[in-house]
């Protein structure tokens, strides 16, 4: 166990003072369980996963507003979901191979836990929280600057995450607002079979409705469900001048 912690603490950059933060955000529940341990939530990685999920969120944040001052809100939003994703923490996770020093029930391991996207997403914001605990801020910082973060340094890649789902940011923004879920209609469809025109509808509840066109509907609805986080920033821009 402990050269296997060494080869991680090099992955990680990181020497800890104390292992056993680094032990703990490696161990699943399972593993616990099969020892019949009688507190397991105590010796798991769900609370480091927890304070990890909140560590990444403000440090991503952060650089994120500080590294593209002139962006709009929507845009960032978009790019810190992208970069907190349990797809792209997944990735970084695999890149690790964080898997390999996951210690799991033998169930567990058996149905392929060590490659769940879930359980290493987890295990990866764990590991950001025993960091924290163990180093600080700033080497918690330094781990998602150089694992998360680096999916933002070439142009290129700012554009690809700029084309992400308008319409997950919109889920998200109705859930944190208490509206009702989005909705997306086909209402038109013109044009030749190789060229195509579709007109989509994106309502949420009575209040937000906006329409958008494009050469699918793919195109189309996420283009109207920007259109639609705009029509609800800009009543939170009325409502706050008017408060």
């Amino acid at each position: 166990m402990m050269r296997a912690l060494e080869a991680l603490e090099e992955k990680l950059g990181y020497r800890f003072k104390d292992r056993e933060l680094l032990v703990r955000a490696l161990t699943h529940r399972s593993w616990l369980s099969e020892r019949s341990s009688p507190m397991p939530e105590s010796g798991d990685n769900e609370q480091l996963e927890f304070l990890g999920d909140a560590i990444l969120g403000f440090v991503v944040s952060e650089a994120l507003v500080l590294k593209y001052p002139a962006a709009r809100e929507g845009q960032l939003s978009q790019w810190k979901a992208h970069l907190v994703s349990s797809a792209y923490l997944h990735q970084r996770a695999r890149a690790l191979q964080l898997g390999e020093f996951l210690r799991l029930g033998k169930g567990e391991d058996r149905n392929g836990g060590r490659e769940r996207k879930t359980l290493l997403a987890n295990a990866f914001e764990a590991v950001i929280a025993a960091l924290h605990l163990d180093g600080g801020i700033e080497i918690a910082g330094q781990f998602i600057q150089e694992q998360v973060l680096r999916g933002m340094d070439r142009p290129e890649d700012v554009e690809s995450i700029g084309l992400l789902n308008h319409k997950s940011v919109l889920q998200e923004r109705t859930q944190a607002l208490g509206l009702p879920i989005p909705r997306y209609s086909t209402v038109e469809a013109s044009g030749p079979e190789h060229a195509k025109v579709f007109t989509v509808e994106a309502r949420v509840g009575d209040r937000w409705v906006s329409r958008a066109t494009g050469s699918s509907k793919k195109a189309a609805s996420q283009q109207a469900a920007e259109r639609v986080i705009e029509l609800l920033r800009a009543a939170d821009l009325a409502a706050g001048s008017t408060s």
